[in-house]
């Protein structure tokens, strides 16, 4: 019988290198660059640095994957668990902005981590790459908007999106897969209210999606069974935590409509929800050449996601809790009309910036409500100390497909991340750039770092 997760299944299982159209493949390179490079960059942080700690305690002293925390050898799932959380702990991965999914955090780790263990060619990887987005990205739209108000679908969809790609690599038939996607559904986890804590959670849920994927598709490899409609059954992920699942949107032109296409950049080093009125408010001051001196108040008119991810963030404790403060993005493109990491760094402590934020507000507003996820509209009404009023737009924020990076930008960015706090030397960046360039010619994956 036919259905939606047998239908995903059937897809990542059958995919091949030629299926797959030739600007999807070079755009799978592109992302899987900006993530190693975001994974780099996070390899420093103390939640990082935890999670590397648990998995040398837990782990093997050595293995056939690539630590790239640590830059030691380990086994497949602990490679991927440490490279996963450091992926996602800049804020500078890719987003898909109808899933609200951060595809590169759960997929590239995991498939990169099997490739290496399996001895897998660069194509064989791509492949496995392309799967992982294809079906997490779905999985992301299906549990739709009710989802991501309680969930972090990175961390639910994620777990299934890496069991694909693990999946894909150890050649698993239809039915295998289909046991895999129901393995990894059953642990699919993650939710939002460590935003009011600063907590570590959110580098725990690209974690463990990365890991959970990858348990469930060696699993179902050796046998394992997982449940046949985990996604649209009366008991499944639908069913259970969501009120506005759509299967048909699992399905949607599957083999037709590549995903991968429609995966943003993140320019900004901040949560995805910022960055519409970031751009808006980027033009204000760039057009009127405004100092945060100047702005006695911000509008930011945004969608009711935003206000649910950002509303619960008043007084951020720490850096990367300010990267989900509105207040706190705005107040360092008012002061230095850029929002990076190093600006991030400086601006926690920066009084004129604690000053901005209370300038700051979110309203919801009904047009860009209404266009999202589709399309992140940002909107920013702006008034100065001097009595004028400002307004600005924006349709397609910097690094959303119709505003992309292009491949000179991406190097840049990748190179930016990868040297951040030392974590690679400029030629270890350098030739990772150009590994990633000629994977689809390798024989073997091997390592990325030396």
């Amino acid at each position: 019988m036919t259905h939606p997760s047998a239908e995903l299944a059937e897809f990542a299982a059958q995919l091949v290198y030629e299926d797959i159209p030739d600007d999807v493949l070079r755009r799978t390179e592109d992302l899987m660059l900006d993530c190693l490079a975001s994974t780099l960059a996070g390899s420093s942080a103390r939640a990082v640095q935890t999670i590397a700690q648990f998995a040398d305690t837990m782990g093997p002293t050595s293995g056939p994957s690539e630590n790239m925390v640590t830059r030691r050898s380990t086994s497949p799932l602990f490679a991927a668990m440490v490279n996963a959380a450091a992926a996602h702990m800049v804020e500078q991965d890719d987003v898909h902005n109808g899933s609200v999914f951060h595809p590169a955090a759960v997929v590239f780790p995991p498939a990169i981590a099997t490739a290496q263990a399996l001895g897998r060619s660069g194509k064989e990887l791509l492949v496995a790459c392309v799967a992982g987005y294809e079906v997490g990205i779905r999985v992301g739209e299906f549990l739709g908007r009710s989802h991501y108000k309680v969930f972090h679908t990175t961390g639910t969809a994620g777990a299934l999106a890496a069991a694909v790609a693990v999946g894909r690599l150890l050649n698993l038939n239809k039915q295998q897969m289909l046991h895999a996607l129901g393995s990894a559904g059953t642990q699919a986890a993650g939710l939002w209210e460590f935003l009011r804590d600063a907590a570590d959670s959110k580098q725990l849920h690209t974690a463990k999606a990365a890991a959970n994927g990858m348990t469930a598709a060696y699993l179902a490899h050796d046998g394992f069974t997982g449940a046949q409609h985990i996604l649209e059954g009366p008991q499944g992920m639908g069913a259970g935590m969501s009120q506005d699942a759509d299967p048909a949107k699992l399905t949607d032109r599957l083999g037709t409509r590549w995903t991968v296409l429609e995966t943003s950049f993140k320019f900004h080093a901040s949560c995805r929800h910022t960055h519409p009125a970031a751009d808006a408010l980027l033009d204000v001051v760039q057009s009127n050449d405004l100092s945060i001196d100047d702005i006695a108040s911000v509008v930011a008119h945004v969608h009711q996601g935003a206000i649910d991810v950002l509303g619960p963030v008043t007084n951020p404790t720490s850096v990367h809790q300010s990267k989900f403060s509105m207040g706190s993005v705005l107040g360092l493109i008012a002061q230095q009309r850029r929002a990076g990491l190093p600006e991030f760094d400086a601006g926690l402590d920066d009084p004129a910036v604690a000053a901005f934020r209370s300038r700051v507000s979110m309203e919801l507003d009904d047009e860009v409500d209404t266009a999202y996820p589709r399309q992140w509209i940002g909107k920013v009404t702006v008034q100065t100390r001097d009595g004028r009023t400002l307004t600005a737009r924006v349709d397609e924020p910097k690094g959303d497909p119709g505003n992309t990076l292009s491949r000179n930008e991406i190097e840049d960015k990748a190179f930016r991340l990868a040297t951040y706090r030392n974590a690679a030397s400029k030629e270890e960046s350098q030739a990772l750039i150009e590994k990633v360039w000629s994977l689809a010619e390798l024989q073997m994956v091997g390592r990325f770092l030396g």
